[in-house]
This record gives C-alpha cells, structure tokens and sequence, in this order.
C-alpha cells in the first residue's frame, strides 16, 4: 500500500481507521471533548456537578418575639386643654417630667385639643400602629371629655385607643389642693372656725355632669378642712363667679376666705379668679407630684378595663 498515509485522530478508535490519500494534507483533528468535573457519590457512581445542589447555607435563628409581659407598654398620651399664657405649657411639660420620673420607660406624651402645639391629632398621627391611653388633664367630664375625645380618637383609626376618666373627684385632686392652700397660708388652725371659709374657683361648663363633680370635690375638699365651708364657684359658663361666692361667704361672717383655685394650669381663668380673691389665691394644681400620681392611676385604670362598657362605668363613676 505504498502512497498512503495513515492519520488517527484522538476521537478515532481502533479499528475504524481512514487512510489519507498522498499529497493531501492530513484531516484536521476533531475537537477535544473535556469531560465535565463530577462528583463521586458514597456507592462509586459519578454525578455532574452542574446536577448538584448547592450547599445549604444555614439561616441564624429568629430572634424569638417577645412575650406580652416583655411587650412595651401602651404610650401615656396626656390631653391638655390649651392656654395662650406661656407659663401654662411649662407647667403642664413639668407635670408630664414628674410622671416619666415615677414611672421609667414609659412613653409619656402630649397633646393639646387646642390654642398649643402639638395638638392631639399630630400627636395621634405619631402613633400610627401603636397603643395608646388618652388621658384628660380636665378636671371633670364635660363637652371635652365626652366629645372632642372620642372624636379624635375615632379620627385616628390607625392607633388602638383607650380613653381613661378625666381627674377628677378622687382624693389625689383634694390632696393637691389642700397642698396649694397651705403654699398660699392657709393656717391649719382655722380649720373648724366659724370665720374662715374657702372659694374652690373653676373654669366652669354647661354640663350638669361637670358642675356635679365640681360640688363633690368641694365635699370633699371641706371633709379635709375639718368641716370650713367650700363653695364652689365659676369663671364661666356657670353660677356663682367667685367674686359673688366671696360677697356671699362674708355676709355670712365668713370674712378670713380663701380662694383655691381648681384649675391644671395658669391661664386666663386662673388669673380672673385669683383677682376676685380677698386674700393670696392658691396657685393652680400644675405640677403638684399628686398630680403627677393621678395621671398614673388614671392610666393604670384604664388598662384595667377588659371592655367598652367598663370605660363608661369609670367615665361615670369618675
């Protein structure tokens, strides 16, 4: 077979063998196949990497959520009327102080339902997703209590509200008067005396329900004052105005009257009455730590409460 030339390409096996004729270039050699990398499994057999599974990366465990009793409590939301003297919003921010003081950690905040910033829906539209008591730094129930309230707290669905009582009657408002009055001089000696006598000056409102309170706080005001007479009276909105409460106390022989004045914070009220009064008037309740206490009660009650018709109960009961 002289002539021939034999070329075997890598992908030729024996047997299958083509000669090339002479003078012609050699075929080129068919291209290289590389198998693919495998693995070898635990019975011998391979498997194509490209088919395994990758490795699984192992997550980190959850952070395990926290029991209701670790949960944050729900936020301490105070409502303030509003006041255009200055000192009424520095006093009313002391009180909220004293109450972060008694209880650490919780959420104390504050809004106004008008004439101060912020006003109780900004307040509320930060809360979105949250807890919060509505507490009233009001001194009784009247329209505030029992419209403008819910009304907001229905305007910010977004925000699980409670509404506590407002503060008063209850025997933390007596001690914070009776405070005030001995600031101002009243002297434990005329207790049970036939001259002396007390003005318990309020805002005043058209509510029977609020003038109602009004008169058990006087009650209970004159049980603490060893029976002196208390009478309450007005700003507005209501009668007696405390300068016709004086005229009427010392014709009666009352003449050593003093006037306390039930008002949270300074303000255009507190001012009016304090003038009517014979003598020094008792500055308002402000920042009296039994203030500070009664906001805590008020809060702690109305998480208490387990349904709706408890809220009202304590509303009327208040």
């Amino acid at each position: 077979m002289r002539g021939w030339k034999t070329s075997v390409t890598l992908a030729q096996r024996p047997g299958n063998l083509r000669p090339a004729r002479s003078g012609s270039s050699p075929p080129s050699p068919a291209p290289t196949r590389v198998p693919a990398p495998s693995l070898v499994s635990r019975n011998g057999t391979r498997r194509p990497m490209h088919r395994t599974r990758p490795l699984a990366v192992p997550r980190p465990p959850a952070a395990p959520r926290p029991s209701p009793a670790e949960a944050a409590p729900p936020t301490l939301l105070v409502v303030a009327h509003g006041s255009r003297d200055p000192q009424a919003l520095r006093t009313v921010l002391a009180l909220l102080d004293r109450v972060r003081d008694l209880r650490p950690g919780l959420d104390v905040r504050l809004g106004h339902i008008e004439l101060n910033q912020p006003l109780l829906p900004d307040t509320l539209d930060g809360l979105r997703g949250a807890d919060a008591v509505l507490v009233p730094l009001l001194l009784g129930r009247g329209h505030h209590v029992k419209h403008d309230l819910p009304a907001a707290a229905a305007a910010a669905p977004s925000v699980r509200t409670r509404i506590a009582a407002p503060l008063g009657p209850h025997p933390l408002l007596v001690e914070a008067l009776y405070g005030r009055l001995v600031e101002a001089g009243w002297d434990p000696a005329d207790e049970g005396g036939r001259r002396a006598a007390l003005v318990l000056a309020a805002a005043g409102s058209r509510d029977p329900d609020s003038a109602q309170d009004t008169r058990r706080t006087a009650r209970m005001l004159a049980e603490r004052l060893g029976g002196v007479p208390v009478v309450p009276a007005y700003a507005s909105a209501a009668t007696p105005t405390v300068p016709a409460a004086v005229r009427a106390l010392a014709a009666r022989g009352r003449h050593r009257t003093f006037v306390a004045s039930y008002f949270t914070a300074p303000g255009r009220f507190a001012s009016a009455a304090a003038s009517a009064a014979p003598r020094t008037a008792a500055v308002p309740l402000g920042a009296h730590p039994a203030m500070a206490r009664l906001l805590l009660h008020r809060y702690d009650q109305a998480l208490s409460a387990t349904a709706p018709s408890e809220m009202v109960s304590l509303l009327a009961s208040a």
